[in-house]
């Protein structure tokens, strides 16, 4: 169980580094009829819910949750919801690189936290080291930084044109 926890946990990041590095792939495979950010959202999804019910497997949950974890978990929701609102379902997945026009945007979180996506949900796997054991906590995280790093540089020659309007 401990093994296939694990790959279910960082199952999603091989996927993003993908896309990020190969968006014009992602494009052509999406093809005119289907919006390459929307078709990147609905995989996401699907991974997420993998991820979490492996974590649900391996967790043992205790009510109430110790004080630290209403402040992590709610500001890290925020931080999430807010990106979210702010960039809009292609702005969140990838639509640069898809070769979309995603308008910059300077308002709260962006501007006074890098990243406020990845710290967000960082903050809330954080809030949750009471009921899940600490190593695939530690193991998420690693990947959400492994993207940080990977998504900090990027090549515009690499980006995707889109095949159609969406």
């Amino acid at each position: 169980m401990n093994v296939l926890c694990s790959i279910c946990v960082i199952l999603p990041f091989p996927f993003y580094y993908l896309l990020w590095t190969y968006p014009k792939t992602w494009v052509e495979l999406c093809g005119r009829e289907r919006d390459p950010s929307k078709v990147m959202a609905q995989v996401s999804h699907f991974l997420k819910l993998i991820q979490l019910l492996s974590l649900f497997l391996v967790s043992s949950f205790s009510w109430p949750p110790p004080l630290y974890f209403w402040p992590l978990f709610l500001f890290g929701q925020f931080l999430n919801f807010r990106v979210y609102q702010l960039l809009g379902e292609s702005g969140t997945y990838y639509g640069v690189r898809f070769g979309k026009n995603i308008p910059w945007v300077t308002e709260f979180p962006f501007g006074y936290i890098r990243d406020p996506q990845y710290v967000g949900s960082i903050m809330s796997l954080l809030a949750c080291l009471s009921w899940v054991p600490y190593q695939y906590i530690l193991l998420w995280i690693l990947g959400y930084l492994c993207m940080i790093k990977i998504e900090s540089t990027e090549d515009p020659a690499t980006r995707a044109k889109l095949l159609s309007w969406f």
